[in-house]
């Protein structure tokens, strides 16, 4: 198991990177991505305030484990997302906003699928879970239409091409 890595940009949010299990890019890699994902989807929500994240790189058996206790699905999925704190938008930030938790073999295969760069999708996956966390949900098509539009233009900061195109 490897160190817990800290990115260095400049986001309101310290950032955890942890990576516990999968066939995942380098610590680096994955920190400059985290990086760059908080700091295009804090930009794009306007949020204020300091807050902690915490961003675990595991693998499909341990994301269906956590996916079928706390939501009682039993099937291993991209990303989850745990809210240390309950965040209504346009809230400043809470101390602590929580934990993501994304699944190797998944991410990869959806990649894969997409024909899109991991990196790409990595990041993509990174701003859904943090939107997650600040209160962005898409139960209703309205409210999947308004998460998918912050995202695409999270992405569009970080000149990734829109994943729902």
């Amino acid at each position: 198991m490897a160190e817990a890595a800290k990115p260095t940009g400049k986001t309101p949010v310290d950032i955890d990177i942890f990576v516990e299990a999968g066939d995942w890019p380098a610590e680096v890699e994955l920190t400059r991505l985290v990086d760059h994902a908080v700091a295009a989807a804090i930009a794009e929500t306007g949020v204020s305030g300091a807050s902690e994240l915490s961003i675990v790189f595991s693998d499909d058996a341990h994301i269906q484990t956590l996916n079928a206790e706390w939501r009682g699905k039993d099937k291993p999925t991209n990303v989850l997302s745990f809210p240390a704190f309950s965040f209504a938008k346009g809230d400043p930030l809470p101390p602590m906003l929580g934990d993501i938790v994304l699944a190797a073999e998944t991410v990869a295969r959806e990649a894969a699928l997409e024909d899109t760069p991991l990196a790409n999708h990595i990041t993509h996956l990174v701003i859904h879970g943090l939107l997650h966390l600040l209160g962005h949900d898409h139960e209703t098509d309205v409210e999947a239409e308004e998460m998918e539009a912050i995202e695409r233009r999270a992405l569009a900061r970080l000149a990734i091409p829109d994943p729902y195109a």
